[in-house]
């Protein structure tokens, strides 16, 4: 459950702007996509070494962003 503090000067539209933000930085959105569709942990382990291969060519300097 979110909890919102909200200050006595607030508008509605400035509560629900933080109340996403937080609910965004939670991650029930992305969680609720990846349980849709089932992937094997195989294909799951090779995106994550391909994930990390590009950090340290990125830290490297061998790719331009």
């Amino acid at each position: 459950m979110l909890i919102i503090q909200v200050k006595e000067g607030d508008t509605v539209e400035k509560a629900l702007k933080k109340y996403k933000k937080k609910f965004e930085k939670t991650g029930v959105v992305k969680q609720l996509r990846e349980r849709q569709k089932f992937t094997k942990p195989s294909v799951r382990r090779r995106e994550t070494i391909i994930k990390a291969v590009y950090k340290q060519k990125l830290q490297i300097g061998a790719i331009e962003k």
